[in-house]
């Protein structure tokens, strides 16, 4: 496929509400402006996912509003133990939650029974605070000079259709506290991934999402790759980030994995990208409250592979820590 690098600032909506048809491709930075997307047209959804990746912890926050209610998540995991703890939310109607209309244009915040969750952009960076009655952690996710992120339009139809931004391999630094306990988030070792979303869904649909980020053989490694929901579109997500770099995929790529067997590699290849991910943990996420249910299994683990720029250059890799999924929703 050949996909439309966008340049300039754009606006995603129509004054009609429709999708603008100059915002349809990708950029190398979060050039477009989502303020069309708010609540009560029905079908909007808009979220800020935030993980980071510790050589002893996984921290993870979500703050969204899917236009009916608000549903948010705090989630942190003992590497050593396999010990997670959880904290979610749905408030129907949605209330008590902020999202800004553009990528570090404001905080998002949400709050419901136990849960704080803050983000906040920062001089370099954005700072990631959340509070459960049993974890905590305050984090700065840093922005470093240069660094290249993945903005996506992905149109389904001229009234459905998703903007996404994927930030990966952001360093990070904090600490993370459990039960009373302190741990501290180590720069060098830690990165956090951004999943910035606003737009307008079907109401039934299906995706696969990997992410992962470290240093392999001296360089700072991004990967980012998603598959199903994007199919037919013109449209992908897929990219692999060398030193802040962005180096994009513009096609869809061959999943195998089963999620019955999950311990098996999975294997994600195509567009000069040769990936296996060996997990070592499946974060199970079962919701049904019929006309809405939801179904996720976001295995975390390890990436290795070789990736073939168009420059010529083949970049190998070899334990990137990060998590592939399935997801499947009706919402």
């Amino acid at each position: 496929m050949t996909e439309r690098e966008l340049t300039a600032s754009v606006s995603l909506t129509l004054p009609n509400g429709r999708v603008n048809p100059d915002a349809i491709g990708w950029a190398r930075q979060p050039l477009v402006d989502t303020s069309g997307i708010t609540r009560g047209r029905g079908r909007n959804k808009r979220w800020e996912y935030w993980n980071v990746t510790t050589p002893t912890h996984i921290l993870a926050l979500t703050v969204s509003s899917i236009d009916y209610a608000a549903v948010h998540e705090v989630w942190v995991f003992d590497r050593a133990t396999e010990r997670s703890w959880s904290k979610g939310a749905t408030v129907l109607p949605a209330r008590r939650v902020e999202l800004p209309s553009n990528v570090e244009s404001g905080s998002a915040r949400a709050r419901a029974n136990d849960l704080e969750i803050d983000i906040d952009p920062v001089a370099g960076g954005t700072r990631l605070r959340a509070r459960t009655p049993d974890v905590s952690f305050d984090v700065v996710a840093e922005l470093p000079e240069g660094h290249e992120r993945l903005a996506v339009v992905v149109p389904w139809s001229s009234t459905r259709f998703q903007y996404t931004v994927k930030d990966v391999a952001r360093p990070a630094s904090g600490a993370v506290t459990i039960e009373g306990v302190a741990y501290d988030v180590p720069a060098g070792d830690s990165w956090a991934v951004l999943d910035h979303g606003r737009g307008r869904w079907p109401y039934d649909i299906r995706w696969n999402w990997g992410a992962g980020s470290g240093v392999s053989g001296g360089r700072v490694i991004g990967i980012q790759v998603g598959g199903k929901w994007t199919e037919g579109t013109g449209s992908t997500e897929n990219a692999v980030f060398v030193d802040g770099r962005l180096h994009k995929i513009h096609d869809e790529l061959d999943w195998d994995y089963d999620i019955a067997d999950w311990r098996r590699p999975w294997r994600v290849s195509g567009g000069g990208l040769a990936a296996s991910f060996v997990p070592f943990y499946d974060k199970v996420t079962r919701t049904n409250l019929g006309v809405v249910a939801s179904r996720t299994d976001q295995c975390f683990g390890h990436w290795a592979g070789t990736f073939a720029t168009r420059d010529g250059e083949t970049i190998s890799f070899d334990g990137i820590l990060g998590w592939a999924e399935e997801v499947h929703n009706r919402w």
